[in-house]
This record gives structure tokens, C-alpha cells and sequence, in this order.
């Protein structure tokens, strides 16, 4: 049970770095990679002994999370995969986690968007033979991925997550 409890705990790390990757490869969060977290996350919560009162705050946190998320798509400070994919983040970090991973979301995000934005003063002149994302994240006034950020974010705060001082606590 040990080791499954284990790997199932490691399929939101998972899901969270293919989300990041693939925003930073197509500037797309596709559904799936967030309700699949959603999914995943309720048979998790049973194997760990989260408990209805357990499940029920994350189930709060995410729906706030979600809701925030949705105000700041509304406000085009964000695309709706990353609002999905932070709500879905959130849910899976519960109460205990959640503040670590915005914190550590906007730490990150910060300095992602600082390197973009030297490296889209200084590297312009790798555009013509990069891939083409690559290129695209170089455009000067192009979008900016931010799934990378909540990826770092969610994988930094997972330590510091209700399910894994659970899954620390069983064993």
C-alpha cells in the first residue's frame, strides 16, 4: 500500500511538468492535464486517510482557486488553462500548501518573465533558425507562457502539501 500510496502521490508532480512543458512548447494548457488532477486527486485523498473534512477543504481551496483564477482570466492577466491548471494545483496542496505555491508561482513567474524579456532584447538573432516555439517565445511583444511557473510552483510546495505530511506520517 506503501508504495502505491507513493506513486500515486507522484502523478501530480507528473501531470503539474507535463502542463508546464507543454504551455511552454504550444502556449496551450489542454483540459485534460487539469481534470485529469482532479480526477486523480480523490482516489489519492482516500488512500491517504484525508478524511470527508479533508476532502472538503481542498475541495474549497480549489474552488477558490479557481474563482481567483477565473477573475484574472476575465482581467486577461492569464490564459484559462494555467486558471484550470492553478485551481487543479491547489486542490491536490490543500490549505497547508496552497500559499507556498502561489508564493513560490510568483517568484518564479517573475523571474521567467525577466529572462524572457532579456532574452527577447539579446537573442533575437537566434529566431531564424530556432524551433518554432522557440521563436515564439522570442517575439519581442509575444505572449508569455506561464505554466512553467506554476509548474515550479506546484512541484516546490508539494513537499509542504497535507497529503505528503500524510503520506510522511504512514511510514
Amino acid at each position: 500500500m506503501d508504495s502505491l500510496l507513493l506513486l500515486t502521490l507522484g502523478l501530480m508532480p507528473a501531470f503539474v511538468i507535463i502542463g508546464g512543458l507543454h504551455d511552454l512548447v504550444t502556449m496551450k494548457i489542454t483540459n485534460w492535464i487539469s481534470v485529469a488532477l482532479v480526477v486523480l486527486f480523490f482516489p489519492v485523498a482516500l488512500m491517504s486517510g484525508l478524511g470527508f473534512t479533508g476532502v472538503g477543504v481542498h475541495l474549497g481551496v480549489g474552488l477558490l482557486a479557481l474563482l481567483v483564477g477565473m477573475g484574472m482570466f476575465a482581467l486577461n492577466w492569464i490564459g484559462g488553462g494555467d486558471a484550470k491548471l492553478i485551481a487543479a494545483s491547489c486542490l491536490w496542496l490543500g490549505w497547508s500548501g496552497s500559499a507556498l505555491f502561489l508564493l513560490w508561482t510568483a517568484v518564479a513567474g517573475g523571474l521567467f518573465c525577466l529572462l524572457l524579456i532579456l532574452a527577447r532584447q539579446h537573442l533575437q538573432f537566434l529566431t531564424p533558425k530556432a524551433p518554432g516555439w522557440v521563436a515564439r517565445l522570442l517575439e519581442p511583444k509575444g505572449h508569455i507562457t506561464y505554466g512553467v511557473a506554476i509548474a515550479l510552483g506546484a512541484l516546490l510546495a508539494f513537499p509542504e502539501a497535507d497529503l505528503m505530511s500524510r503520506f510522511l506520517i504512514l511510514n
